[in-house]
């Protein structure tokens, strides 16, 4: 069974399929032809005329089933009907609201030209006859008449118009639930990128200095891998998070990283080659959002380091500048190789890469900004400026 989408307006009363199709059908013959057989019987016009009167008073509404299909043929079938019925009973027969209805249903789906050619031109023929005829209407009666049908016409431009309006905004909120759906996914994405991207650099290096004291330092290799074994269950913790939130919309399996996880961060990307550092400035930490921001920048920028830069030393600055979080990444290693994206290796030669494009975003999330220059140590520097009170 098909779940109904919510368009974006409050639930309110919503008419059963059909009733905007049969409801006019059915009041017109509910109006027209009990008044048509009455007034046959009254006036004992006979059975041939009473029949006459009674099939025309039936024919206008009966044709308005078509009005959802063929709005415009159906507004000139009523219109001519109506006229028969004015021509043939001049002075008696109740009002032939079908021709109301048959022009507000045309003019709310369209046929507006067709609704004026066939009320005009039936309007006009039903007073040239009854002049020809002899038949005499009161002015007030053809003003009343001539005013009523334009404020059918007034009716159907008015449905008309709230037609459109509520298509156009129902169209507005099903681009601005897919913008947020696109918004939501590239978001998924990055998590991913960033949490797996470094689970699987932390898991290379550990392996590689694994494999190469295994035989001269078996200590240092079984410490190594002890290392890949806690990489490998935080970074299965966080995915689990990930997908849990994305299928169930389920609260966080683990909190989410912070300022407090940097030191075992970069203990993560140590090696024999490697030596990494934090340095920390803080006398107090910046707000939830910014932590969680830093962390991830951090995260992906010593992913880079280890991946792509060639390091053998690398810092990790945080502290706070006035009204602004600052974080430093530098690094002795190959100059701008450090900007590639997770599996990005020739960024050097191509511009910057996901990685640095998912920091950018990061930080333009909380109106910070994140920027390369050339680092101290001799290779880059990755700088982060975030609102020290910056919300998400």
């Amino acid at each position: 069974m098909p779940v109904p989408q919510w368009d974006g307006r409050p639930e309110r009363f919503r008419p059963p399929p059909g009733f905007v199709l049969f409801a006019p059908v059915v009041i017109s013959l509910l109006v027209q032809v009990p008044a048509a057989i009455g007034i046959a019987v009254w006036t004992q016009v006979g059975w041939a005329a009473g029949l006459g009167q009674v099939a025309l008073a039936a024919a206008g509404p009966l044709a308005l089933i078509g009005a959802r299909r063929y709005p415009g043929p159906t507004v000139a079938v009523v219109s001519a009907a109506a006229l028969a019925d004015l021509v043939l009973a001049p002075d008696l027969g109740p009002p032939y609201i079908a021709v109301g209805f048959a022009i507000v249903l045309a003019v709310a789906r369209g046929a507006v030209v067709w609704a004026v050619a066939s009320v005009v031109v039936a309007w006009v023929a039903a007073i040239v006859l009854a002049s020809v005829v002899g038949t005499t209407w009161h002015p007030f009666r053809i003003a009343f008449t001539t005013l009523a049908l334009a404020v059918c016409f007034g009716i159907g431009w008015f449905v008309r118009v709230r037609r459109a309006r509520a298509s156009a905004f129902r169209a507005e909120a099903m681009r601005r639930r897919q913008s947020a759906e696109e918004r939501e996914r590239v978001r998924i994405a990055r998590e991913l990128h960033d949490v797996i991207g470094h689970a699987l650099s932390q898991i290379n290096v550990q392996a590689s200095v694994g494999l190469h004291l295994m035989d001269r330092d078996p200590e240092q290799a079984r410490t190594a891998l002890g290392s890949i074994k806690e990489t490998s269950k935080s970074a299965l913790d966080e995915v689990r998070t990930v997908l849990g939130v994305i299928r169930d919309g389920d609260a966080p399996l683990v909190p989410q990283a912070e300022l407090a996880e940097l030191p075992r961060l970069v203990r993560g990307v140590r090696s024999t080659e490697l030596d990494a550092r934090l340095d920390d400035r803080l006398s107090e930490p910046p707000r939830r959002a910014v932590q969680f921001a830093a962390y991830r920048i951090a995260q992906e920028a010593l992913t880079n380091v280890v991946r792509h830069a060639g390091a053998t030393h690398a810092v990790v600055t945080v502290e706070r500048a006035g009204d602004e979080f600052v974080l430093t990444i530098d690094d002795d290693g190959a100059g701008q190789v450090v900007v590639a994206g997770a599996g990005d290796v020739d960024a050097a030669d191509h511009g910057e890469g996901s990685g640095i494009l998912g920091m950018r975003e990061r930080a333009a999330l909380l109106g910070g900004s994140v920027e390369l220059g050339a680092s101290p140590l001799g290779g880059t520097r990755v700088t982060a400026r975030l609102p020290w009170g910056g919300v998400a």
